[in-house]
């Protein structure tokens, strides 16, 4: 699939019914326990991609796995296929990172805050500059 804008990616996730709302530099689409944030930006394809799901860590990484397929489509992010896999075999892990085709990908999940749960973050790797939220 081609790249997408941001606000592409925000206009496909709210067409599956996903509630969005700008906080920063960050447009955030959330769906129950589960959202997607969105760089925003003049990038070709924004430069962070991130999954989010509350719960406990196992719980929320569980979640993750579920809904990222979709997730990952509706931003037309590649190698998909590769990151849902890994996704899966990181069950019962707090913290985890490999690299898909161009991106950088992180698990990491939060236990003892505010808000528990699990973070997938997909970081292009082709992005030179403002690349992250200032």
């Amino acid at each position: 699939m081609p790249d997408q804008t941001a606000a592409q990616i925000v206009a496909a996730l709210g067409a599956k019914g996903y509630t969005c709302s700008t906080d920063e530099a960050y447009e955030t689409c959330g769906q129950g326990t589960t959202s997607v944030q969105v760089l925003l930006g003049t990038h070709p394809r924004p430069p962070v991609v991130s999954l989010q799901a509350s719960g406990t860590p196992a719980e929320a990484t569980a979640k993750l796995t579920e809904f990222a397929p979709q997730a990952l489509e509706l931003a037309h992010v590649n190698p998909r296929g590769q990151i849902v896999d890994w996704l899966k075999q990181q069950q019962g892990k707090t913290a985890a990172s490999t690299t898909a085709g161009n991106w950088n990908v992180e698990l990491s999940t939060e236990a003892e805050s505010e808000a528990p749960g699990a973070i997938l973050t997909l970081t292009d790797k082709l992005c030179k500059a403002n690349c992250g939220a200032e």
